[in-house]
């Protein structure tokens, strides 16, 4: 995969704009917080993950988008506090199983992750 965050954003803006009543739309702001995280703009990462989690509490993508913006920014209580949430709903994460988890990602966003999530707490294995 290619690391164009950019080009990700204006692709899910445009998709948004098509379909405007869609019922999943809090996605694009999951996809959104998740580009920004890879262009290093934790602190927009953290704003469209809180918007995706605003409208749907449970996605598990927006809440490590938001732990590893948080551990990147050196917010290490406030990380801790959203993997624990992250946890409660996918007990079984971890390091490892997120490297195969994110195996398609340039390796550069699967160290970000990587990196942030491990900042933040989340064990090994």
């Amino acid at each position: 995969m290619r690391n164009e965050p950019e080009a990700a954003i204006e692709a899910i803006e445009r998709a948004r704009r098509l379909s405007p009543f869609n019922r999943h739309a809090f996605g694009y702001d999951v996809n959104i917080a998740v580009a920004h995280l890879v262009a290093r703009r934790f602190e927009q990462a953290i704003e469209w993950a809180d918007r995706a989690l605003h409208d749907q509490p449970r996605t598990v993508t927006g809440m490590r988008a938001k732990v590893v913006a948080l551990a990147h920014l050196g917010r290490l209580d406030a990380a801790g506090t959203e993997l624990s949430r992250l946890l409660a709903i996918d007990p079984k994460l971890t390091i490892a199983g997120l490297r195969g988890y994110l195996h398609m990602a340039a390796p550069e966003v699967l160290e970000l992750y990587v990196d942030g999530l491990r900042l933040a707490g989340l064990p090994e294995r």
